[in-house]
């Protein structure tokens, strides 16, 4: 995804994904998603956070020093602390982020499995991996049946199982240690009812209309100490897709 016209394509998705959770729907359910983080957050240190996804910063909550958050386009970065980069080209190196956030990217970009490696590749040995991902089994991905919705966000892109994310997963030496279901709501309303939200997410019911997956390194397959990331200089890239990889080169996934 490192040519112009891909990166165009994706600031346009960005655009489109930022205007859904600016609605009423996208906000109710980014706050549920954000209570999901809390507990995770707090068990968490480290000097660097990282945050892939077109929604306002869920992982701000966190203890961690440093958070980063990712845009496609210089002209889109909220602020300096902004990785400007193709989302599978990350200028960072190796198991240099105490904690990743990826949230709901893997649905529509372009190449899913090298955005995915490249997530793993600079999450640290003892750090976290956090997937949010599109339930197709919950109310809204069965109302994807209608051909016409799959062209609007939320419902655009491929929706998948944290099954299938957690064979995907393996392939980057990674495992899920849980799976959390957020976002429950009766059909046709929002995800803002706190009791359903309270029941749902007690007893972890997968009806909700997200996941989050939690998962790490496999500890077999620990390495030794990695450089630690460098902040001296802005990470703002000075124009579109200026990012380069670090020290790491792709394999070939698995099927999608």
């Amino acid at each position: 995804m490192s040519n112009p016209r891909d990166l165009h394509g994706l600031a346009q998705l960005v655009r489109e994904g930022r205007r859904y959770w600016a609605s009423p729907a996208g906000r109710a359910l980014w706050r549920a998603e954000r209570a999901c983080l809390g507990p995770v957050c707090e068990r968490l240190g480290g000097r660097h956070s990282l945050e892939l996804g077109m929604a306002p910063v869920l992982s701000d909550i966190c203890p961690i020093r440093h958070a980063l958050s990712w845009s496609p386009t210089r002209e889109m970065a909220a602020h300096e602390a902004t990785l400007v980069c193709p989302p599978d080209g990350l200028p960072l190196p190796d198991d240099s982020v105490s904690l990743v956030v990826v949230h709901h990217l893997l649905e529509v970009v372009p190449d899913p499995h090298h955005m995915l490696q490249e997530a793993a590749r600079v999450t640290a040995d003892d750090g976290r991996l956090i997937i949010f991902g599109w339930y197709p089994l919950s109310a809204g991905g069965l109302s994807r049946a209608w051909p016409a919705r799959r062209e609007r966000m939320p419902w655009r892109g491929r929706w998948r199982t944290p099954g299938r994310l957690g064979d995907w997963l393996a392939f980057v030496d990674f495992e899920i240690d849980r799976v959390d279901y957020c976002g429950f709501h009766l059909p046709g309303g929002l995800p803002h009812n706190a009791m359903l939200e309270t029941l749902g997410r007690r007893h972890n019911l997968p009806l909700g209309d997200s996941y989050m997956i939690h998962a790490r390194r496999r500890a077999q397959l620990v390495a030794p100490s990695r450089p630690t990331l460098d902040l001296a200089s802005p990470l703002v890239g000075p124009r579109l897709g200026s990012a380069t990889r670090i020290g790491a080169t792709r394999e070939t996934p698995p099927p999608r």
